[in-house]
């Protein structure tokens, strides 16, 4: 599971504390057992066959189910040990994750988490690629069935444009701005460009696209680079270090989103997931 996410046979040995050789010898074991090649590899690269994309999720089961078996013997969740992989966006990372945390810490002391960041838009397809356990994420306009979703959060969106010179400037001094020629920095995708793509509709704007960010800090820097008037959630905009470099337009309000934590419905019967599922639960309903 863990040269699936790595993809390299260096980074993995170290993390599992074996050699390299060794592992090749685990990985060779494992191949001929299934009589299936999982991993074509190259001096500088390794590529998951269709093989081990299969594999993965089960893999995935049988570790939750051995986790679940020892919380069983253990008889105590207190005792609980292990590995939660987390997703998350940079920002939540320091807006929302430190708070469901601290608090877990202290109830399960064993437990370890490994977090990884991106754009929020890859949270979903990151859970059902089993890639994480764990995302806090945007609700999505159409939940996928097998996703658990608890809101913890709600997250206002602005509209800003930047505070210093632009070619643009004028246009927006304008009462009715002529928005065709303005460029627009939007998110690639997820929630954040469903609710931009809305709020175009509703001003009967055709945008000028000058990009689409993958993440809403770089569209934040974007606009304070003058760039062009962007679209991000205000707990971005409001941590960003050129947060004074960016000013909110006073314009039709862009429809907020919920934040959440979302796991697979299986995951649920994972103690260590169910474990940090209830203590977010807590955590933001006493909010």
């Amino acid at each position: 599971m863990h040269l699936c996410e790595s993809q390299s046979f260096t980074k993995t040995a170290s993390s599992m504390h074996i050699s390299p050789s060794a592992l090749s010898r685990q990985i060779q074991k494992l191949e001929e057992e299934i009589e299936q090649t999982l991993f074509l590899r190259d001096n500088r690269s390794v590529e998951l066959t269709p093989a081990a994309k299969t594999l993965l999720p089960v893999a995935s089961k049988i570790i939750g189910e051995w986790q679940n078996y020892n919380a069983h013997l253990q008889g105590h969740e207190e005792e609980l040990k292990g590995e939660i992989r987390l997703f998350c966006s940079v920002t939540a990372s320091y807006s929302h994750l430190p708070e469901l945390l601290s608090e877990f810490r202290v109830r399960h002391p064993y437990i370890e988490f490994k977090l990884s960041t991106g754009d929020p838009a890859q949270a979903i397809d990151k859970l059902q690629a089993d890639e994480a356990d764990v995302a806090i994420s945007a609700m999505p306009e159409q939940l996928p069935a097998k996703i658990e979703f608890e809101t913890i959060s709600e997250i206002p969106l602005s509209i800003i444009a930047p505070t210093g010179m632009s070619n643009f400037a004028l246009e927006l001094q304008k009462e009715q701005p002529n928005w065709s020629k303005i460029p627009f920095i939007v998110p690639e995708s997820g929630t954040a460009r469903d609710r931009a793509n809305t709020w175009f509709k509703a001003m009967k704007i055709k945008p000028n696209i000058y990009a689409q960010v993958s993440g809403h800090e770089a569209i934040v820097s974007m606009v304070a680079l003058g760039c062009g008037v962007g679209i991000a959630p205000d707990v971005v905009i409001n941590g960003s270090p050129v947060k004074d470099k960016i000013e909110r337009l006073k314009v039709a309000s862009v429809k907020p989103f919920k934040l959440g934590v979302c796991c697979k419905r299986a995951q649920l019967d994972n103690p260590l997931v169910k474990a940090l599922w209830d203590v977010a639960k807590e955590t933001y309903i006493k909010s």
